[in-house]
């Protein structure tokens, strides 16, 4: 596997595909990274020669965006943030409920989680005669 920003790349994708898997990095972003390092986008990453991820290596580190830990620690301190100031989006994320405005009366499981409702109880083995 490549190692590229502290990530394994999956070595049996396309090179932008890989690239992907860094957070921070989307498909666009991935593209432009290959047309600055002068790789082949339809190319495996397992074809890619040393030389060739060096320059990968070497393209995303001379980028000027952030990735990885940068990027998820200043994503953590905005929510913070939020928290802290006790704006209606910081109590969303301290109670744990969707944030942009979604319904929540039928769906929000994702965050809210799964619970039980009334017709899913077990019923519990009763006596015969």
């Amino acid at each position: 596997m490549a190692r590229i920003a502290g990530i394994d790349i999956p070595r049996d994708k396309k090179v932008p595909y890989s690239l992907r898997y860094i957070f921070g990095i989307g498909l666009t972003r991935a593209q432009q990274i290959c047309d600055a390092a002068g790789i082949d986008p339809e190319l495996r990453v397992k074809d890619l020669s040393e030389e060739q991820v060096m320059a990968l290596r070497n393209a995303v580190e001379k980028s000027d965006f952030k990735i990885e830990g940068e990027l998820r620690s200043e994503v953590a301190m905005n929510i913070k943030r939020l928290k802290d100031i006790g704006s209606y989006r910081g109590l969303r994320h301290r109670r744990g409920l969707p944030v942009n405005g979604q319904r929540t009366k039928t769906n929000a499981r994702t965050r809210k989680g799964r619970k039980r409702t009334v017709g899913m109880g077990r019923k519990a083995p009763g006596k015969k005669g």
